[in-house]
């Protein structure tokens, strides 16, 4: 597919696409006439990549993890130093503490929507039935 596409596909515009391949995080094949070509395979990559950056990552932490995110079990950091697992730590734990947020928040929500439903219920069967 092309830029375009995968820019529709992932709601991400064509120049961070652009940027993304600079950072090597995604590499597209060429076609003949030198434009970019991507498959499949591009369009989950580039949502993981987003995620990560949503939750905070560096993309030069990105492009070092996403190797594992192909085979989570086979996981092998010959670069791995301190600073980058003290990162990783800070950010698994932000999201952690994001996640429970978003999980009471989603609890409120639902909380909120159930009374609702169940007074809109309530005062519907509470009504008189028409005659006619």
């Amino acid at each position: 597919m092309r830029i375009g596409e995968l820019s529709d596909r992932t709601d991400t515009p064509r120049r961070l696409l652009r940027y993304y391949e600079e950072q090597g995080l995604i590499v597209p094949a060429r076609s003949p006439n030198g434009y970019r070509d991507y498959d499949e395979y591009n369009v989950d990559r580039v949502m993981q990549i987003r995620g990560l950056l949503d939750a905070g990552l560096p993309t030069r932490i990105i492009k070092q993890i996403l190797p594992c995110l192909n085979q989570p079990r086979i996981i092998h950091f010959p670069d791995a130093t301190p600073e980058m697992l003290a990162t990783l730590e800070h950010e698994r734990d932000r999201m952690t503490q994001r996640v429970e947020c978003l999980a009471r928040n989603r609890d409120a929500i639902a909380e909120y929507l159930d009374a609702v439903r169940a007074k809109m219920h309530t005062d519907t069967s509470a009504e008189p039935a028409m005659s006619g």
